[in-house]
C-alpha cells in the first residue's frame, strides 16, 4: 500500500480529496510542461465562462443603451415643452413697437 500523500488523491483522514493551492509562477520553479498545463487549465475555464459573461455584457450594454435614450429623449421633451424664449422674444417685440412709437411720435 502506498504512503499517504505520496500520489494518493483522497485524504486519510476524511476520504476528500484536497484543494488546489494557489501558486505564483514567479517564484516558484515550474517546468514548462506544468506552465502549459497551467495555460490550458485557465483557458478552459475561460471558455466555460463565457458565454455567462457575454450574456451579462449584452444585458448591461441594452440597460446602459436604453439609459442613455430615454435621457436623450427626455431632454428633447422638455426642451420642447419650454417656452420662456417665446416670452422674451414677445417682450423684445413689445419692446421695439414702443421704441418706434416713441421715435416716430410727436
Amino acid at each position: 500500500m502506498a504512503a499517504p500523500g505520496a500520489g494518493d488523491p483522497l485524504d486519510a483522514k476524511n476520504g476528500k480529496a484536497p484543494f488546489a493551492q494557489r501558486i505564483d509562477p514567479t517564484r516558484e520553479k515550474l517546468t514548462p510542461a506544468q506552465l502549459q498545463f497551467m495555460q490550458q487549465v485557465q483557458l478552459a475555464q475561460w471558455q466555460k465562462t463565457l458565454p455567462q459573461r457575454r450574456t451579462r455584457n449584452i444585458v448591461t450594454g441594452l440597460g446602459i443603451g436604453a439609459v442613455v435614450l430615454a435621457i436623450y429623449g427626455y431632454t428633447f421633451y422638455s426642451v420642447s415643452q419650454e417656452r420662456f424664449l417665446d416670452e422674451l422674444e414677445d417682450e423684445a417685440k413689445a419692446a421695439r413697437a414702443r421704441a418706434l412709437a416713441r421715435a416716430s411720435g410727436p
